[in-house]
């Protein structure tokens, strides 16, 4: 099998910079606040101005960016990405601190969805599954490597360390883009040729609005659960905080896993694999609700749905890149603002739960989106996937 074009694996580490970047806030929230004088509440705001920003600006960058060399608007991407983490590690304002993470998420979705559409031109077309897997191993690794050491150094050196670290990372990101991404080889000449309407137009093919409406449900799923598993660990398996940063890093390796089988899997046996493990989704967070009180069980459950959640997930983008081949130039980003827009409704959802039935309540919420991404799978598999 020929080798995958080592583009794709500079582009993974930009990824790895921008996916520490997204996850890191989760243990410095309280150091932000008490830093900056606000409450802790307030400075959770900064999750959700990143999660707008993705779903705002995937799309909006995609359109401004379809005319513009894939290579020229990757580097932009980065270059902006490192200049606003620069901002936010010497700001002494939480509004312009929270200004920045829009910035840097505008920033993000840009070059994810043009990096989603440039990987898909350099493999061939039965090979997009594993490309897209090689892209979002960057986040992956970036739950398994970078939040964890983002964490300790924030704890170390203090908050502002983790932002001038992320800013640092994504130097040797700008550099493999620029020694190699190649400006002819990734650029398809019709791309320029297919009206912004058009590309607007395929969002109407009942295939992709489906596959969208799914990867939302089970991102959605996802992070209503990942984002609140440190007081699942402490509260109800009555773990030390200590093992939040076990959990984590659990859930990280399952999710390099599971990206890693959808790369195998994707492009031959999507639609085997999406009957398959989407019901193995909705039954591991039902399993982690009923059980999380037992350390044991809830540290492999974590693991296990790190592993099905983001096979599913993985597995669905590349099948809404196959969805939209009408838009070649903003597929990806509706790829990517499908995804955020479950990572902005899942964790709201779960603040909800958490405020009404306490720990587990987000728990529920992935049981309930995840369940709901089920029901819609089996009543439009033959819209999804065409029989293997």
């Amino acid at each position: 099998m020929p080798r995958l074009p080592l583009a794709l694996y500079l582009l993974a580490l930009a990824v790895f910079a921008m996916g520490t970047s997204e996850f890191m806030l989760a243990g410095l929230v309280p150091s932000i606040a008490a830093d900056l004088g606000v409450s802790v509440g307030a400075a959770g705001l900064l999750t959700s101005a990143f999660a707008v920003g993705m779903v705002v600006g995937a799309p909006t960058m995609a359109a401004f960016a379809r005319h513009w060399p894939p290579r020229a608007t990757l580097l932009g991407c980065v270059v902006a990405f490192a200049l606003v983490h620069v901002v936010a590690a010497t700001t002494p304002d939480f509004g312009v601190l929270l200004a920045t993470r829009v910035v840097a998420a505008v920033a993000n979705a840009g070059f994810l969805a043009v990096a989603l559409a440039t990987a898909t031109r350099l493999v061939p077309s039965d090979r997009t599954g594993r490309a897209v897997a090689v892209l979002l191993s960057g986040t992956t690794i970036a739950m398994v490597v970078g939040v964890p050491a983002g964490s300790l150094l924030g704890t170390a050196l203090g908050w502002r360390s983790t932002f001038w670290a992320v800013a640092l990372l994504c130097l040797p990101a700008a550099l493999g883009i620029v020694l190699g991404v190649r400006v002819g080889r990734e650029v398809d000449p019709d791309d320029h040729r297919t009206p912004l309407g058009r590309e607007l137009a395929a969002l109407r093919a009942p295939r992709l609005l489906v596959v969208l409406l799914l990867a939302a449900l089970a991102n959605g799923g996802t992070f209503a659960a990942f984002t609140f598993l440190a007081p699942v660990v402490t509260e109800t398996a009555d773990l030390g905080e200590t093992w939040v940063s076990v959990a984590l890093v659990l859930f990280g390796v399952g999710s390099f896993v599971g990206v890693t089988a959808a790369g195998r899997l994707a492009d031959q046996h999507a639609r085997s694999t999406l009957l398959w493990t989407t019901p193995a989704v909705v039954l591991g967070w039902t399993l982690l609700a009923l059980l999380s009180a037992h350390p044991v069980a809830l540290l492999g459950l974590v693991l296990a749905q790190g592993a099905v959640a983001f096979l599913v997930g993985s597995v669905l983008i590349a099948r809404a890149l196959h969805a939209a081949t009408e838009a070649p130039t903003m597929g990806g980003s509706y790829a990517t603002a499908a995804l955020n827009l479950g990572a902005t409704v899942g964790p709201a959802l779960g603040a909800l739960a958490v405020a009404g039935a306490g720990a587990r309540g987000p728990l529920g919420v992935a049981v309930a989106l995840s369940a709901l991404a089920l029901v819609v799978l089996l009543g439009a598999r033959r819209v999804v996937v065409p029989r293997e």
